[in-house]
């Protein structure tokens, strides 16, 4: 097929690069609307309203939503019913992403001051967590793993997973993670039910893990209720190239994120106009044997694009201007490139650094901040499953110090009461 092309050098390329990276997350207002009724339902009626939509919605004839629960010796089982060569991955990739994540984990501190003031903070898991796996067009095992095992790593006293329809991987993966409770059960009102709380299934403090665009507005309209990961958008690669990568590899990976949905977006940059073209050559080579041709070819179509550069600098600086979920350094010397690299979910050094590895078992999370949140936004990690809180303990003689400063600033503000509640205290 012929991607669409670019040139830094164009007069235009400025406002032809921000219509091409431009992804305001829509907000149907018939999904707003729908999903606002199920949220208002579900926290009125409880289990009745969420048996009511699953059946609706997810065709479920279970009688009681007690009965879509999945037992504890059903998780176990699954362990040992999955097919075994896909379990010792899940369970290496896990082994990887639990040890990367210990490194993340924050612990409390204190420390004391001359005059016997002690200040410090404490750091706590939270006690309960919603996650939410997708289920119908396809199984994400890995979703589990990157949501489940940050927060096991963090403390987190129960994890409550929701799934329309979980298959025996995604349970193993449950069941590796110490997943708790899972629900076959999906959609917003999966979402109101871990949001709200009813009688069976408990109120959670935070929710995380992708969904569809139901799931994402429910997510959106429950925030402040309950803690969410983020809104994501569609995903993203933008590939940085010198030609010194095999282009049948980089056409692959800009694949595979192509081949998410329809509006993915995968970028190739050079500065070296032959290499574009191999790319070019090699997608159009590889493109019809692909099991997932149709949305490849319209992701690509729509969102794709080929950029011809100055040089690697340059490619850089726009790279920091689009702010990508991911970014592949595809070049000979990457580690002279990454400082330049300022905002991104993950950065992946050199011709081995396939961002494939990233999504199942480098083991750096791969739930990440798109649509160019990357500029203030992190991936997902172990702090998103702890809270802080701060430690004050002022001594007497650290009363008078501050109790002047304080009532200073107080009285600069025209608070009265600030004031003397610092200065009876000196």
């Amino acid at each position: 097929m012929r991607m669409r092309r670019l040139s830094s050098r164009e007069a235009r390329f400025e406002a032809k690069l921000a219509a091409l990276t431009h992804h305001e997350v829509a907000r149907d207002a018939g999904v707003r609307r729908t999903v606002g009724a199920i949220l208002r339902a579900v926290r009125r009626r409880g289990d009745a309203a969420v048996l009511a939509y699953s059946r609706r919605f997810d065709r479920v004839r279970a009688r009681a939503v007690a009965d879509l629960e999945i037992s504890k010796s059903e998780l176990s089982r699954s362990l040992t019913n999955a097919p075994r060569r896909e379990m010792n991955a899940l369970r290496q990739a896990a082994h990887r992403i639990r040890r990367f994540h210990r490194r993340q984990l924050a612990r409390s501190w204190i420390c004391a001051e001359a005059d016997g003031t002690r200040l410090g903070q404490t750091v706590r898991p939270l006690e309960r967590v919603g996650l939410y796996v997708p289920g119908g067009k396809a199984a994400y095992p890995s979703s589990v793993l990157m949501n489940a095992l940050p927060a096991r790593v963090a403390g987190v006293g129960e994890i409550v997973m929701v799934s329309p329809n979980p298959d025996p991987l995604v349970l193993a993966a449950a069941a590796l993670c110490g997943v708790d409770r899972v629900f076959t059960l999906g959609g917003a009102q999966a979402v109101a039910a871990l949001a709200y709380g009813t009688r069976t299934i408990p109120r959670v403090d935070k929710i995380v893990g992708p969904g569809n665009a139901y799931v994402a507005e429910a997510k959106r309209q429950v925030f402040g209720a309950v803690g969410i990961d983020m809104v994501a958008g569609p995903s993203e690669i933008l590939v940085i190239g010198d030609g010194s990568v095999p282009a049948e590899w980089v056409a692959m990976d800009l694949f595979s994120q192509a081949e998410h949905d329809e509006l993915a977006q995968a970028i190739l940059m050079s500065p070296l106009v032959s290499y574009l073209d191999r790319v070019e050559e090699a997608i159009g080579r590889h493109l019809p044997r692909m099991q997932r041709s149709r949305v490849i070819r319209a992701s690509l179509a729509r969102r794709g694009a080929l950029i011809h550069v100055r040089s690697l600098d340059e490619a850089c600086r726009i790279a920091n201007r689009i702010a990508p979920e991911h970014i592949e350094l595809a070049v000979a010397k990457p580690r002279a490139l990454a400082p330049k690299v300022r905002h991104a979910g993950a950065v992946f050094l050199g011709r081995w650094s396939s961002e494939a590895l990233g999504d199942y078992c480098a083991g750096p999370n791969h739930v990440l901040p798109t649509s160019g949140t990357a500029r203030f936004s992190s991936p997902l990690g172990v702090c998103d499953f702890q809270k802080r809180a701060s430690l004050i303990e002022v001594s007497r003689k650290g009363a008078r110090r501050l109790g002047r400063i304080a009532a200073t600033l107080a009285r600069g503000e025209g608070l009265q009461a600030h004031a003397l509640a610092a200065e009876f205290r000196r």
